[in-house]
């Protein structure tokens, strides 16, 4: 009964019989619902009511949209849709909280969430644009009379976007008549010329904006929120600012450690250093931001660490790590790598494939000739091949062999392994299969269900092996002398 709709569940009792009392049987059948149930069925009626109520009046818009539209061409038919890899607005990023006086007239680009968006007649639009925290600002899309650079159809397209969408917009910064209250960036705002989805929103939010952003009102049941956590971030940044874009350091566990025999590179407690980001236009992005804190690191270890290291070297004897010079960084593809094999290597490697990942001995051999060809002991490789990476790698869209995927090496060992992930659920779901694995299978299933609760950007990143990075630098012979108390499977204590 708890799961009947309220008018069924709330139905009066036959007039000969009288209404069970709450919790008590009614004679000769089952014991009623008490109220408890009773209110419980209704809540749930109209949410379910209220649930069917916004997908409606959401599919209403996008009719009507398309409906105004009718046979009319559309001028400005570039302006906007959805992103792909070939979107490009050449306009300079501004930060929300950065945005000043000086920016005044100048035309911009935003990559923001949809806040909130309202059509104001046939030709007018108003959005609300969000980026990190409660950083927002009203953007105001209105009808060229001309019909570019902004149509009606555009106009109409814009205003039915579903909420949290995540998009890219060109816009010029205007002084608005009066302030506007319902953002934080009150001052200024933006009127739209461009604009391009890079991530939809859901067609129904899992929870209602007017709830998310509710103040507190009893500090018993909830915390302080966004501010507490801010203050936190401060310190984490403060912390670790002297590495160029670092965040936070994370001790982890290493699962792998508890199937595979003793290993050199391996180790179960390890310190690893995570960095996760949003790419703008390309996905190295993230690999030159993640290059640049491995130079720094290494370069700072020359300067600060020189008598330590040639302390351990009377121990550990090992040659001087070369280093690039600086716009000299060795990248390579990773069918570059395996050509280089072929070409220069050992005997053995003569055959190696371009869609088959490298083994440890192959990864040595390489890092011997590029340290022979090009001087140095630090290298990238890039654009693996599509079977040798994780269903979360996003396949380069010009070569679907291969993925937007990258590692690092140090003497030929690999000490990170990075790239951009999938944002977008179908592509994933889609990927996850062409893995042989159930897109709808426990643990899965809640992954993917995360780029749908709202519009993700095109994000990457990847993970650091900071205990590799001191062993492969030093040249020691096992990571596991770059760890104070190694966990190995034949040790536990100390």
């Amino acid at each position: 009964m708890a799961d009947a709709p309220a008018e069924q569940a709330a139905a009066p009792p036959p007039a000969e019989q009288a209404p069970a009392v709450s919790g008590e049987a009614v004679e000769g059948g089952e014991a009623g619902p008490s109220k408890k149930a009773l209110k419980k069925a209704e809540a749930k009626a109209k949410k379910e009511a209220e649930k069917a109520r916004r997908a409606a009046e959401h599919e209403a818009r996008q009719s009507a949209a398309k409906a105004a539209a009718g046979n009319t061409e559309d001028l400005a038919k570039d302006n906007y849709g959805d992103s792909t890899h070939l979107t490009k607005i050449d306009a300079e990023r501004v930060k929300l909280r950065n945005l000043s006086d000086e920016h005044l007239g100048k035309t911009i680009k935003l990559r923001a969430w949809i806040q909130n968006a309202r059509m104001q007649g046939a030709k007018m639009a108003f959005v609300e644009l969000r980026e990190e925290r409660d950083w927002a600002i009203q953007g105001v899309v209105a009808a060229s009379s001309e019909g570019t650079p902004v149509s009606k159809q555009m106009v109409k397209w814009i205003g039915s976007l579903n909420l949290e969408g995540y998009i890219l917009v060109e816009a010029k910064v205007v002084k608005p008549q009066e302030p506007v209250k319902s953002v934080k960036v009150s001052n200024y705002e933006l009127h739209i010329s461009k604009c391009y989805v890079i991530s939809p929103g859901p067609q129904v939010l899992g929870m209602g904006l007017a709830v998310a952003n509710r103040p507190v009102t009893n500090f018993d049941d909830e915390d302080a929120g966004g501010p507490v956590e801010e203050v936190k971030e401060g310190v984490d940044n403060l912390s670790l600012e002297n590495v160029p874009g670092a965040s936070m350091a994370t001790h982890l566990n290493n699962p792998v450690m508890h199937k595979r025999a003793p290993v050199q590179q391996a180790i179960a407690d390890f310190t690893g250093l995570d960095l996760e980001m949003e790419i703008e236009d390309h996905y190295h992005e993230v690999r030159d931001m993640l290059e640049g804190v491995l130079l720094h690191i290494f370069r700072g270890l020359q300067e600060r660490c020189a008598e330590q290291i040639a302390l351990v070297r009377t121990v550990y004897p090992s040659e001087d790590f070369l280093l690039p010079k600086p716009g000299k960084e060795v990248r390579l593809t990773f069918a570059e790598g395996q050509a280089l094999l072929r070409a220069e290597g050992p005997e053995e490697y003569r055959n190696v494939s371009d869609e088959e990942d490298m083994s440890t001995p192959q990864e040595k051999a390489l890092g011997a000739l590029i340290r022979e060809k090009y001087s140095t002991d630090f290298y990238v490789l890039d654009k693996f091949p599509e079977g040798a990476r994780p269903f979360y790698a996003l396949e380069d869209p010009e070569n679907p062999k291969v993925t937007n995927a990258f590692d690092f090496f140090m003497r030929g060992q690999e000490i990170l392994s990075g790239g951009q992930r999938i944002h977008v659920p179908e592509t994933l779901e889609a990927r996850i299969r062409t893995k042989g694995i159930d897109p709808k299978s426990q643990g899965i299933k809640e992954y993917v269900d995360i780029f749908r609760s709202a519009g993700v950007p095109p994000h990457g990143g990847g993970g650091i092996g900071l205990d590799r990075v001191v062993a492969w630098y030093l040249n020691l012979p096992s990571v596991h002398l770059a760890s104070y108390y190694p966990r190995t499977p034949k040790r536990l204590l100390p």
